[in-house]
């Protein structure tokens, strides 16, 4: 088959690799669309690169299972199917809490395990068994269904944040996981405020259904912030950024009794907090990371209910054979979410 193999860092070649083959209780996927996640592409620039190379990364897939190992039940060639990525012990402290995502010995798709950025895939049974191999409606594209994963860790945010319908939300970052965090708010019926420093992603943003976009390079945010909130502050404040004075700025924009939730910081990094003003003003200061299976099949769900539209979040197409240019647009901060299509598309952005 041919797939997209990471030698090193910036060292990406199309190449034939190994075809997989579906081990018992496992399934191969035959890919149609594979995501393009900034982890992706952070990872192939060098930045927590893994030593086991060569590799094939990608961990948001759908496709049509092609294989079917012994012992599978419930799925046949031929079916559409998205995938979550991560591959769970089911034994560890967590796992017996059904916080798969935080596994203490998970794999994942691109990360330990080859990935969606190859004609076919192989799905452990250590996904198939935790239900992360989930059947597609005749309704639901494979282009939508790629979304459901990036989505899902939006998802899992606003639960873990207890996001409530009313509620004030300010999302700190307005690229491709922030304006996923725009769509999960206003789905859950909250006020949303969203805080870049590019134009372009403000006007996505308000395209996308947030209620205030605040421009952090020429208005000063606390203020707008306090304009809005009546003096109060955000009673959720989303920091989808990982730049350390960004991130202490912002803590003093969570209203009280409020939560800020630190998405997608890189690690290795320090920030300052004042103890009294958590005690005081009773603030939640939380992360999240990822999702589980059941955050992943509300999300394809509620796309495919139409609940949530992420068809405009796709900016760019491309192909395998394209992918040194899918690259390139990432780099630039050109693409909002991009994706790999296995078939006769062509590469487009608005």
């Amino acid at each position: 088959m041919k797939a997209a193999v990471v030698y090193g860092a910036e060292d990406i070649r199309i190449e034939d690799y190994p075809d997989p083959v579906a081990g018992p209780g496992e399934v191969v996927v035959a890919t149609k669309v594979a995501g393009i996640c900034g982890k992706d592409v952070k990872t192939m620039l060098g930045q927590g690169l893994t030593e086991d190379l060569p590799t094939v990364l990608g961990h948001d897939i759908s496709g049509e299972i092609s294989q079917v190992g012994e012992g599978v039940q419930g799925f046949s060639v031929g079916d559409p199917v998205a995938v979550y990525p991560m591959a769970v012990c089911e034994q560890c402290h967590y796992c017996l809490q059904k916080r798969y995502n935080l596994c203490e010995n998970a794999l994942g798709l691109g990360h330990g395990l080859d990935g969606a950025f190859a004609e076919y895939v192989r799905v452990p049974k250590e996904i198939i068994n935790v239900g992360g191999l989930v059947k597609l409606d005749d309704e639901i594209s494979f282009e939508d269904a790629v979304m459901a994963e990036p989505l899902s860790c939006t998802f899992a945010a606003a639960r873990s944040n207890n996001m409530k319908e009313g509620q004030t939300v300010l999302i700190i970052g307005g690229g491709s996981m922030g304006l996923m965090h725009v769509k999960t708010a206003k789905w859950t019926g909250c006020e949303v405020i969203v805080a870049d420093i590019v134009d372009i992603r403000l006007a996505m943003a308000g395209q996308m259904g947030a209620d205030h976009q605040v421009n952090s390079a020429t208005d000063n945010l606390q203020d707008e912030v306090m304009r809005i909130t009546e003096g109060r502050g955000a009673d959720v404040v989303i920091i989808s950024i990982d730049i350390p004075d960004v991130i202490e700025d912002c803590l003093s924009l969570v209203a009280m009794g409020g939560v800020c939730n630190i998405f997608g910081a890189a690690p290795d990094i320090e920030v300052k907090v004042d103890p009294g003003w958590l005690h005081q003003q009773e603030i939640t200061l939380t992360g999240t990371y990822a999702s589980t299976p059941a955050d992943f099949k509300k999300c394809l769900q509620l796309i495919n209910e139409e609940a949530i539209i992420v068809s405009d979040m796709i900016s760019h197409r491309f192909t395998l054979d394209s992918f040194d240019e899918a690259v390139e647009s990432a780099k630039s901060l050109e693409m909002v979410r991009g994706v790999i299509t296995f078939g006769e598309m062509v590469s487009v952005s608005f």
